[in-house]
């Protein structure tokens, strides 16, 4: 069904004199009067990215717990979280965003891959509905014309970039190949990180891009050989298995192959070789992660069948900023709240959880929420002010494990 409601003549005057907005299912400012705030996801359930749905869906509906055991947003218990499956497939990205506009959502957490909210974003954004992406790491969204509905709690790659050529940096290497998807994703990430080797002085002596969709990658595995690098850089999702597989009988050593969030995986191993995990030791990479092992420990507690932890930080802290700025805001329209979104974030007393928060808000304080990711401060783009990337490695036995974390902003 349509977004805009039909009104008469009337019915829109006296809907203009009491100040409501109609659109994005939110009333007017005003606690009493407001219909409840309505969150949706867009997340990967199915696909090449499927292993990383059940942390944000968790994440999502945790946070959601969490602001209803509070009392809800003004007064109001939210109901259930809408869903939304985005496949890795651009599609079903769309057809997902529409049915969830089509139920007046206002709010939709995701999508998890930077292409399907490129996908997506200007039909949810252009209907003045907040998105905000817990996982988005395209350079391209910190200047989409989004309206200023859109926010990530997630670093560009920008950011991730020169932590992942440090780290092949540390560990000696002189000269690397980089083998990428071609889309916003990959394009970005192997962009930002060709920088940051050659910045580091390291000679980078091929970059190849690859359709993700392809039967094969042999082509690729031989642009490496070719290349007679002493490492490999690879910005890929779950098609990257192919290539490692492939590498590995090239006879290149896994100690020497790095990745990125995309194949940051507890799974890996027993997808390279589910006989022999042990394969995969010494394989690296970083992914935007944070130290906190309360928020694990809180969310494992929800969610006790919950395995993988990857983004689950950002997407409860998109929540949890959105109540918030509807609180502040008095109002569960999006196009209202909206603009409160940034400035919950930062400038004010510094507080933890949607409850504390809510609780200063109501006592007329403007806060500060630090969330489970970390300080958000979003800035006019909609991007986060400061960033926790970690550096993740496989051992003995296929475990990936996260030993290191390095704090980073943007460039002033």
């Amino acid at each position: 069904m349509p977004r805009t409601k039909a009104l008469g003549l009337a019915a829109a005057a006296t809907a203009l004199t009491l100040g409501l907005a109609a659109c994005g299912g939110g009333g007017g400012e005003g606690g009493g009067d407001q219909e409840p705030l309505q969150f949706g996801y867009i997340f990967p359930e199915t696909g090449d990215l499927s292993h990383l749905g059940p942390p944000q869906i968790s994440a999502a509906k945790y946070a959601h717990s969490e602001i209803n055991k509070a009392g809800g947003v003004l007064g109001k218990e939210l109901p259930g979280v809408l869903t939304g499956d985005e496949a890795n497939d651009a599609a079903q990205a769309v057809e997902a965003a529409d049915g969830l506009l089509d139920k007046d959502v206002d709010a939709v957490l995701g999508a998890a891959a930077s292409g399907m909210t490129m996908a997506i974003i200007d039909k949810i954004t252009k209907e003045k509905v907040v998105q905000c992406s817990g996982s988005n790491t395209a350079p391209d969204l910190t200047d989409y014309d989004d309206g200023g509905f859109y926010f990530r709690t997630a670093p560009s790659d920008l950011l991730q970039g020169p932590v992942l050529a440090d780290t092949v940096a540390a560990d000696g290497h002189q000269s690397v190949a980089i083998v990428h998807r071609a889309d916003d994703y990959g394009d970005g990430l192997a962009e930002a990180t060709k920088t940051g080797l050659e910045d580091a002085g390291i000679e980078v002596k091929a970059t190849e891009s690859y359709d993700p969709n392809s039967p094969n990658f042999g082509s690729v595995v031989d642009a490496v050989k070719d290349a007679k690098a002493e490492a490999v850089v690879m910005v890929s999702f779950e098609e990257g298995v192919q290539i490692i597989t492939g590498l590995i009988e090239a006879g290149v050593k896994t100690d020497t192959m790095y990745a990125t969030d995309g194949l940051s995986d507890e799974t890996l191993a027993g997808k390279v070789d589910k006989d022999k995990p042990e394969t995969l030791k010494g394989f690296s990479g970083t992914a935007p992660a944070v130290d906190n092992k309360k928020f694990q420990e809180d969310l494992t507690a929800y969610d006790d069948k919950l395995e993988v932890f990857q983004y689950a930080p950002q997407v409860y802290d998109c929540a949890i900023s959105i109540a918030l700025a509807a609180e502040a805001a008095e109002s569960t329209d999006p196009a209202v709240f909206v603009k409160e979104l940034p400035k919950v974030t930062k400038d004010g007393e510094e507080c933890t959880g949607f409850e504390q928060c809510r609780d200063l808000i109501k006592d007329g304080k403007d806060v500060d929420y630090t969330g489970a990711s970390g300080p958000i401060d979003f800035d006019e783009n909609g991007d986060v002010a400061a960033a926790s990337i970690g550096i993740y490695e496989f051992g003995d036995k296929g475990k990936l494990d996260w030993v290191d974390y390095v704090e980073t902003k943007p460039e002033s």
